[in-house]
């Protein structure tokens, strides 16, 4: 029996690597690390800074699947709790994560779950499926992300929406449409990779 992190459906990582230990502990920390890469990119804005974090984590949950996602987006926040400046503007420390973007950090988890558990359903095989899961991905993440703005910063519903919703959500429909349109394209390729690998195989 091969140990492995992988639960349940194949995603777009088991159809390029296979299934062992070894592998998903190196794609869960890649995903970790893409994060991190991804919330460099940003755009000061207060309280809430605009990052590529939300298109990083949609694409880690699905092509890892909900185990692996929820595991490495989980890896990322304690990296950065513990001090990897991994957060967005190289930022790190517990502080962050007690901070008005604390409850993003913590929705990229339950985001990357779902997105990965609605890939595990194929719902990343189509365009439609797919922008449809990393919007609902998108929606996880202000879920958690806004109430916890409102508790630190002491908001009422207007100023948290206005503070933490209203200026991200162009952003957001183009991020979660960018998100689909790269892992159907990455679908595609791998679909095609099959095929070619089929006609080899029968000459």
């Amino acid at each position: 029996m091969t140990l492995t992190l992988a639960v349940g459906r194949p995603t777009l990582a088991d159809r390029i690597f296979t299934r062992k230990l070894v592998t998903d502990i190196v794609l869960v920390a890649a995903g970790a690390a893409l994060v991190s890469l991804f919330a460099q990119l940003t755009i000061p804005m207060y309280p809430v800074p605009m990052t590529g974090q939300t298109l990083a984590v949609l694409l880690v949950g699905s092509a890892l699947g909900a185990v692996r996602g929820v595991i490495s987006l989980s890896l990322y926040a304690v990296l950065g709790i513990v001090g990897l400046p991994v957060f967005s503007d190289s930022s790190s420390g517990f502080g962050v994560i007690a901070g008005p973007t604390g409850g993003y950090i913590i929705g990229f988890i339950l985001s990357a779950g779902l997105v990965g558990w609605l890939a595990q359903r194929q719902w990343d095989h189509r365009i439609v499926g797919a922008l449809a899961a990393f919007l609902a991905g998108t929606v996880a993440t202000f879920v958690i992300g806004l109430p916890w703005l409102a508790a630190v910063l002491q908001l009422d519903l207007a100023q948290t929406l206005n503070a933490g919703l209203y200026p991200f959500l162009v952003g957001g429909l183009v991020k979660a449409a960018a998100g689909a349109g790269i892992i159907r394209l990455a679908w595609h390729g791998v679909k095609r990779a099959d095929e070619k690998a089929k006609i080899a195989d029968s000459e």
